[in-house]
């Protein structure tokens, strides 16, 4: 039998990563619950436990290359609910709660149901998260087959009213019509790779880091022309942004025919979510933004 609380001070230490000890030890707590179903409680109260070092240590060898604790786990949290994850999708984070907070409030300024657009849905942590709180059907669209799927374990498992397709947004145009669009598209610059940690930049899926080319607004111009043309009169579109380019995407959706846009601040005052709504006249000032 194992002593809980002197198993966690062991993990603690051997946990080589360069973080505060908090992080450490919140992934720590987070490895004990999720894997073995050891409580806060049970390491303070000292619980002793049918654990052995040798079921322990391959998980701290994996923790140790920067793989992420939620790969490892398989599964992330987002917007109070479990989603499975592995490395054919991004993990949730908390910047992206902010987008589906912002439209959960907008949806709830109208007086209809909505049909709303994933684009780029990867685990479907967005598309689900809105279905079940907005109560409407969504649809999510991806490139990646393998995304897809884990979208559809995550749609079944949470019983979302989602339906799912494979889509190239940069090749192939949305052909059905919606009344909200949103997106958290490829928006890393390459210049910001040398500046990534390991554990996002080794093993996070680089198609849904990193947009073709050098052109990094290349998504947010590509949806926002599509989005124009699918969305229904009064409907709006929904980006999460890089935070150095708030100014720059308002521009390419008041270019693109979308009136007054709105750019949302994050808890840190960082630029995380720009939105507005399709013009009534649909008029696009220049189709090369």
């Amino acid at each position: 039998m194992t002593n809980s609380k002197e198993l966690f001070h062991d993990l603690v230490s051997r946990i080589t990563l360069p973080e505060d000890v908090p992080e450490i030890q919140s992934m720590v707590y987070l490895l004990l619950e999720k894997a073995w179903g050891i409580t806060r409680t049970d390491i303070l109260a000292e619980k002793k436990i049918p654990l052995a070092w040798a079921e322990v240590e391959p998980y701290v060898r994996r923790i140790n290359v920067h793989e992420p604790i939620q790969y490892i786990l398989g599964e992330a949290e987002f917007f109070g609910r479990t989603f499975r994850v592995n490395r054919s999708v991004l993990i949730p984070r908390p910047e992206t709660e902010l987008l589906v907070h912002e439209i959960i409030n907008h949806a709830k300024t109208l007086a209809r149901t909505l049909d709303i657009l994933d684009i780029g849905t990867g685990s479907g942590c967005i598309a689900i998260s809105l279905a079940l709180e907005v109560l409407c059907m969504v649809h999510g669209v991806d490139i990646n087959p393998d995304a897809l799927k884990v979208a559809g374990e995550n749609a079944s498992r949470l019983s979302a009213p989602v339906k799912l397709s494979q889509l190239d947004i940069l090749k192939e145009p949305i052909t059905e019509r919606f009344d909200l669009v949103v997106s958290n598209p490829p928006y890393i610059s390459q210049q910001e790779r040398q500046n990534m940690k390991p554990n996002v930049l080794n093993y996070e899926p680089h198609i849904a880091l990193f947009p073709v080319g050098e052109d990094a607004f290349l998504f947010y111009r590509v949806i926002a022309r599509q989005a124009q043309q699918a969305l229904k009169p009064g409907g709006s579109l929904w980006f999460e942004i890089n935070e150095h380019y708030g100014k720059e995407i308002s521009e390419i959706m008041n270019v693109n025919g979308f009136e007054n846009v709105i750019v949302v601040k994050d808890w840190n005052g960082k630029d995380r979510v720009v939105w507005g709504k399709k013009t009534k006249t649909s008029v696009i000032r220049n189709n090369n933004t």
